[in-house]
């Protein structure tokens, strides 16, 4: 073999290696550095052609001493000389948790990757790209790590790709997409979620000690049901929101997903975190490239509210479907109805959404079906013809009465899913999910279609694009998953049952890329029966996201509050319902802390229930570029208070929107202190006025002009009590 040397250069070594052969070896430590505003992650290629992290924290002043890191630690003994792995090989030295393990097509299950080369390149204004190659001496595999920087927000992302030339298939047994290392501190804390149907995001916080802590699912489709992939690990102490080192975290994968933490030998932290391999060793053919989903991390010395507004900027930049645009309010049928409608019911709704004055109608459940009519659950899921009987005159009716009273029009799809008692069902039992020699389980009556299949995933594209060639103008889509996969089995894959899982998601997101290239801005809900769903992968083709079918409105400022952190406002839906005892101002103003809708029967308003909320609707779109766009301050926790605040300050800081809840009612509960409010210029004045103020009540909070100084050093009382539950303050320069 002809030889090839290439010569490396950094501000600290000059180095001469052998490219092919692997014969040489590295003289010096060659230093890789990805850098954004505030901090830095520092890779070090080892003289033996390992990529260890040697540091990942705030930046630096002089970057000459990031060298000299290594040799102030006396932690013990490294015996790997890998515990820092850049991406953790499995099978030859490493005594650890691998990012990677493989089985070779002769059956060896070692691996060994060595540096070959990097580079770093610019991707658009302040987003920069490092790629690092890494090769086994042995064997024909080659991994590629990509590291994006995105300099303003401070988040990085980090994936890999992995292929080969062996001859036959080489089997991926882990395939991590990141391999952090943090070291340096004292202590770690895990702020991790946990929950159910109605009980989203309940936040749990513990001292990480020895040993691995796991956070997965293995559900399959709707992942997030039980346990989300986005965390936090506050470093030394437990961050609060305005103080404190803390790493923020997630994973954008919308299936079966794994995040290990371990706390090495050396008291170190290895987060690694990729597609779940339980069940799921993947098998890739000869020069096929596999492309694991990205993990985006972001790393705060200002506590939790700066990581939370940092992660804001970039996925409204960077991720979210239509990040910078707008929001439509909406009225939704679904509770005033369920699925007892027809087409003059519809009719009156419609008209309801005008005198409302929200921007569309959303049509949900139990529209379609004939032979099996979609009048419960049990049935329809699959035949995506519209119902006959409720609606003789199609969906294009009804897209017409919405323009009519100048309003748009949405409607509800829930195309991965089939029901037993369906026409698709008896027709092609090979598209759906199922043991074939076992008993089926349902998951809310259904089963879950193939997307691994070529032909479903045709199928689910045809169910939007059908829609909307019939029905040009309309104007909203809210996708439903409600079900979770039992019996993984794919007639598609035959002998590659390993690969279903991954093969699975991918498959949505090939029909989801195939809608937003034909249609591309349309608006669509991410709704999985709550947030079982929701990512940032996801929402690279979704507008908004159903949080949880919760709706009651005290329950609400806690899940929307832990939300929050990792997404902005504009993409939780927030709608009023019936849930919960709280009057309809309280359930209006928790709404507006997202994108609002309504789920009530409009005509059973009293005339001032109906007046506040037309009038808060005005009030919201005067102020929903700032609760959309702005920065988003959490003044008051719920979880520890008698009220809940939460504030919202537009870019320029000339307008904010503060919202007040009550979450006690308890004799005397309520805002006995000022609440310091944040975000405002200190040398400007700022004229506070309560809004929302219902029919015949009088304000809470006196309109008055105070500077920026007061308000964010002493604060402003909401005069929150039990029998007074909210209070939104509208703030505005003077």
């Amino acid at each position: 073999m002809k030889k090839q040397f290439i010569t490396l250069k950094s501000s600290f070594t000059v180095a001469l290696f052998v490219l092919t052969g692997y014969s040489s070896t590295i003289t010096a430590q060659q230093i890789i550095s990805v850098k954004t505003k505030s901090n830095a992650l520092i890779l070090q290629v080892t003289s033996g052609k390992e990529v260890n992290t040697i540091y990942l924290g705030e930046k630096l002043a002089n970057d000459f001493e990031y060298e000299k890191i290594q040799g102030q630690f006396r932690q013990g003994t490294d015996y790997s000389g890998i515990y820092n792995a850049a991406y953790t090989p499995s099978g030859s030295k490493n005594l650890l948790e691998p990012a990677i393990s493989v089985t070779h097509s002769d059956g060896n299950t070692s691996l060994d990757l060595l540096y070959v080369a990097h580079k770093t390149t610019t991707v658009s204004a302040g987003i920069s790209q490092t790629e690092i190659t890494l090769k086994d001496p042995v064997y024909p595999v080659e991994v590629h790590m990509f590291i994006q920087a995105f300099y303003d927000t401070d988040v990085i992302e980090q994936w890999t790709t992995i292929q080969h030339s062996e001859k036959a298939n080489i089997t991926l047994n882990k395939y991590a997409s990141a391999n952090l290392y943090l070291k340096g501190y004292s202590n770690f804390w895990l702020n991790q979620y946990h929950g159910e149907w109605a009980r989203e995001m309940q936040p749990e916080e513990t001292k990480l000690t020895h040993g691995i802590k796991v956070l997965d699912t293995k559900l399959g489709s709707r992942a997030n049901l039980f346990q989300p992939s986005v965390f936090m690990v506050s470093l030394d102490k437990p961050a609060t929101e305005d103080e404190g080192k803390v790493l923020f975290a997630g994973l954008e994968w919308s299936g079966n997903f794994r995040t290990d933490l371990e706390l090495d030998p050396l008291n170190n932290l290895r987060i690694i975190s990729g597609i779940n391999n339980a069940a799921a060793a993947y098998s890739l053919p000869k020069n096929e490239v596999f492309t694991t989903p990205k993990f985006w991390y972001t790393l705060s010395s200002k506590g939790k509210g700066y990581a939370s507004r940092n992660l804001h900027d970039w996925s409204r930049n960077y991720k979210i479907l239509d990040g910078k645009g707008s929001r439509m309010t909406l009225l939704n049928n679904w509770e005033a109805t369920y699925f007892n409608f027809d087409e003059d019911k519809l009719k009156v709704l419609i008209a309801d959404s005008k005198k409302l004055g929200v921007d569309m109608f959303l049509l949900d459940d139990g529209w379609f079906g004939n032979n099996y009519p979609r009048n419960n659950d049990n049935a329809g899921l699959g035949d995506w013809e519209v119902n006959k009987k409720k609606l003789p005159n199609g969906i294009g009716t009804l897209v017409k009465t919405a323009k009519d009273n100048q309003v748009k029009f949405g409607i509800w799809i829930e195309p991965e899913m089939v029901n037993p008692a369906s026409d698709l069902y008896k027709k092609h039992p090979e598209w759906v999910i199922k043991q074939p020699a076992r008993a089926e389980h349902y998951f809310r009556n259904q089963l879950v279609l193939d997307l691994s299949n070529p032909k479903v995933q045709d199928f689910v594209y045809g169910i939007v694009d059908n829609l909307f060639t019939e029905n040009p103008e309309l104007a909203y889509i809210k996708w439903d998953c409600n079900a979770v996969i039992y019996n993984a089995y794919s007639s598609n894959l035959k002998d590659k049952q390993n690969n279903f899982y991954t093969d699975y998601v991918n498959g949505l997101y090939k029909v989801l890329e195939r809608i937003r290239v034909k249609y591309p801005k349309v608006p669509m809900m991410l709704c999985s029966g709550g947030g079982g769903r929701v990512d940032y992968a996801a929402l690279k083709y979704f507008t908004d996201f159903w949080p949880s079918d919760n709706t009651d409105p005290l329950e609400r400022v806690y899940i929307q509050w832990e939300y929050s952190y990792f997404y902005p406002a504009l993409t939780i839906a927030a709608h009023v319902t019936d849930w919960g005892k709280q009057p309809i101002k309280y359930r209006t103003d928790v709404a507006m802390m997202g994108r609002l809708g309504f789920d009530i029967v409009v005509k059973d308003l009293n005339e001032n229930d109906l007046a506040f909320t037309q009038q808060a609707i005005k009030n919201y779109n005067v102020l929903s570029n700032t609760i959309w766009q702005g920065d988003q301050y959490r003044l008051q926790s719920p979880w520890d208070n008698d009220a809940a605040s939460v504030m919202f300050v537009n870019k320029n800081g000339n307008e904010a929107v503060v919202f007040n809840y009550s979450v006690n009612s308890r004799y005397e509960a309520g805002t006995h202190l000022p609440i310091k409010l944040k975000g405002l210029q200190s040398d400007l004045n700022y004229k506070v006025e309560e809004i929302n103020v219902y029919p015949g009540k009088k304000a809470a909070v006196q309109t008055a002009v105070y500077s920026g100084d007061f308000l964010m050093e002493i604060g402003i009382n909401p005069n929150v009590t039990a029998s007074n539950s909210s209070v939104v303050l509208k703030i505005t320069k003077s």
